[in-house]
């Protein structure tokens, strides 16, 4: 096996049940050889997947009062710069001039960054300046980090940027949803800068991509598509469903985009046409939840529908396994928020579970309306309902369509072809000191519009790791807890 240089991978929070996608990249990358240190601004979730505990990799939490997370400004500033202090100052002994610059940048930029002249500065860029110095100090004592990579094209990769800036080791990072198209989280030209400045981009959609190529042509060249993508040993077909009232499931957090309003509608409908189900929305509570409940409340579905928590991914696999239709009815709201490819739908469709979603952003990259599934407009609850109605009084459609779906998860969602593809961007971007060889990509860059090369066989360089086989990785994670 290579072994490569060590990579930074800087992170608001680690690790999140609902971000289990950054969780198994860093795993499958650790299977190829890839090394690296962890950086979170904040701790994560104590209940996390077998594979988040098997991660080897150190995680270093920012030493930041957890008290002051929803605190405004100033209270923060006051409980954390005493934290961050020595590190600045060390970093300020070993580079006077860098430092000083990336400080009046952060200042300007604070400034510039303004919607409009005559309010506050962005006190976001200061908070972002404190956490990139305290992790280039530890880059830079680290000695064998080359490369900074960021998840989220906002916050966190504010930092990496610094941070980059700081110690002269380059940067990438991996731009997702809600951090492309909400413009208060890259104000100005923030994102221009950005994609000005990093070696690469990842992004999970062939959507994303096409739309930042758009907005920045001339560095258009730098984005590149990676799917997350799904462990198809992982998440494996049931040999039955064994309820006797049909399961309809819908996964996420409580947020609007994720379209629960209109399920609960479509729910509605179902139960007044006289239609046999029960259905289950998996979740942490956001946003929306007030919303829900008061919807559920008022249409008096309280036995028709079910609210649980979100849970992990080795729990969420068995609850696939009880589920006759699996939706989500995702849509774009008005400040622009959407989602890419819910990798929920792609997991359902691993684990041949007939889905049901809208047909926006990524979405119809994952799904070919009644080929593996079937997509219906956004925000309209009566053909939300139609669709669910049509899969739960007809079991060979769904038998149809889940068969289908599996085999489109196998040709171009399967996570070892795509972590192949994002591994071959790290050794491109550290290539005078990474190994020069390319990492084959087995169906990289198929999507519904471009034809799939014929099968090269089954990549075997990246092992399921499971309940039952734990040896890849016997140890947990390592935290290393900075005391102010």
């Amino acid at each position: 096996m290579i072994r490569h240089p060590t990579i930074a991978y800087i992170l608001k929070g680690f690790p999140r049940n609902s971000e289990a996608f950054i969780t198994n990249e860093i795993h499958g990358l650790e299977a190829l050889g890839f090394r690296f240190k962890i950086f979170s601004a904040f701790s994560g979730e104590t209940t996390t997947s077998l594979i988040a505990n098997n991660i080897q990799s150190p995680v270093m939490y920012l030493p930041e009062d957890p008290s002051t997370i929803d605190s405004s400004f100033w209270p923060w500033l006051k409980a954390n710069v005493p934290r961050y202090s020595f590190a600045h100052f060390h970093l300020f002994l070993q580079r006077p001039v860098r430092y000083v610059k990336v400080l009046i940048e952060a200042i300007w930029l604070s400034f510039s960054l303004r919607l409009t002249w005559g309010i506050e500065p962005k006190k976001a860029m200061y908070k972002e300046f404190l956490r990139a110095g305290f992790i280039a100090d530890q880059v830079l004592k680290t000695k064998s980090i080359r490369h900074l990579h960021a998840h989220f094209c906002h916050g966190a990769t504010t930092m990496a940027m610094f941070a980059s800036s700081l110690t002269g080791i380059p940067f990438s990072f991996t731009a997702h949803a809600k951090d492309i198209y909400l413009p208060k989280l890259n104000p100005g030209n923030l994102l221009s800068i950005k994609l000005r400045r990093t070696t690469f981009v990842a992004t999970c959609t062939e959507f994303n991509q096409e739309h930042l190529q758009r907005l920045y042509p001339h560095d258009s060249a730098k984005v590149h598509r990676v799917y997350h993508g799904v462990d198809t040993e992982r998440f494996l077909p049931a040999s039955g469903h064994h309820s006797d009232i049909p399961l309809i499931l819908s996964v996420g957090r409580h947020v609007k985009k994720k379209g629960f309003s209109f399920l609960i509608q479509a729910c509605g409908m179902l139960r007044d046409r006289g239609r046999t189900f029960h259905c289950v929305i998996l979740g942490e509570p956001d946003e929306d939840t007030s919303n829900i409940y008061h919807l559920i409340r008022d249409l008096n579905l309280g036995e028709s529908i079910t609210l649980e928590p979100g849970v992990s991914q080795d729990d969420l696999r068995q609850i696939y396994h009880r589920a006759t239709i699996f939706t989500l009815a995702c849509h774009v709201v008005d400040s622009g928020d959407r989602d890419g490819i819910p990798n929920v739908l792609a997991e359902a469709m691993a684990a041949e579970i007939p889905v049901v979603s809208t047909s926006i952003s990524g979405i119809p990259e994952l799904i070919t309306h009644r080929h593996n599934g079937l997509l219906v407009p956004q925000k309209n609850p009566a053909a939300l309902a139609d669709a669910l109605e049509e899969l739960l009084m007809n079991p060979t459609l769904r038998t149809e369509l889940t068969k289908a779906g599996r085999e489109r998860i196998l040709q171009i969602f399967d996570s070892r072809s795509n972590i192949k593809s994002l591994a071959h961007l790290f050794q491109c971007a550290q290539s005078d000191t990474f190994d020069s060889t390319p990492i084959a990509s087995v169906n990289s860059f198929a999507s519904p519009t471009r034809p799939l090369p014929p099968s090269t066989g089954t990549i075997q360089s990246i092992r399921s790791v499971d309940k039952s086989d734990s040896s890849h990785h016997p140890s947990r994670h390592k935290k290393l807890t900075v005391q102010p």
